[in-house]
């Protein structure tokens, strides 16, 4: 399937600074995208190449900046990555404590695909409460790129840095093309 508009959430973590990977991994299929960083992402990306990249601003906060259209194309697709730990357990738990995470929500509420990459270390995904995270994102339909089937695993305590420049942009990606494409009804047969 080519074509759509991708909302992607990046979060506070090493890869972040190469969410632009995952901008172009859509744009190669014909895909439109916006970058929404939460605030702790900030400090990982750089909004100006981003938002020459996508043709639309960065947003991190509640308020627009002046003179910016507010609106984006509908959103066909949602990727959140890199994940955290503590966005995890957000988006799971339905806390909605900034723009990102209300973004995300809503998103979610709206049953538009979406696709979780996460980037935590070993003893953070051994952790009940993310586990029990994981396994609700995943009844509620949320693909949470994690475990062998996605060939994608948490990395040993103190290893991130390492393990940054391997992560799955692009599955993230081809997996959120898929469930869009799954979703919407067939084009045959209609009039």
């Amino acid at each position: 399937m080519t074509g759509g508009h991708l909302q992607i959430v990046v979060c506070g973590a090493g890869p972040a600074a190469d969410v632009s990977q995952l901008v172009k991994a859509a744009q190669e299929r014909s895909w439109t995208a916006a970058v929404t960083a939460t605030p702790s992402a900030m400090d990982f990306i750089e909004p100006r190449p981003l938002e020459s990249l996508t043709g639309h601003p960065v947003r991190s906060t509640y308020q627009s900046s002046p003179g910016t259209r507010r609106s984006l194309p509908p959103t066909d697709a949602l990727v959140i990555a890199p994940a955290t730990y503590n966005s995890i357990n957000k988006v799971a738990l339905g806390l909605a404590d900034n723009y990102a995470m209300t973004s995300v929500a809503e998103l979610i509420g709206r049953q538009v695909p979406t696709v979780i990459g996460p980037f935590v270390n070993a003893a953070l995904a051994a952790r009940a409460p993310f586990r029990h995270a994981v396994a609700s994102l995943r009844d509620e339909g949320v693909h949470v790129l994690l475990g062998p089937d996605d060939q994608w695993e948490p990395h040993p305590p103190g290893s991130g840095n390492e393990r940054q420049k391997a992560f799955p942009w692009t599955v993230a990606f081809e997996t959120a093309a898929q469930l869009t494409h799954r979703s919407r009804p067939a084009a045959s047969g209609r009039a």
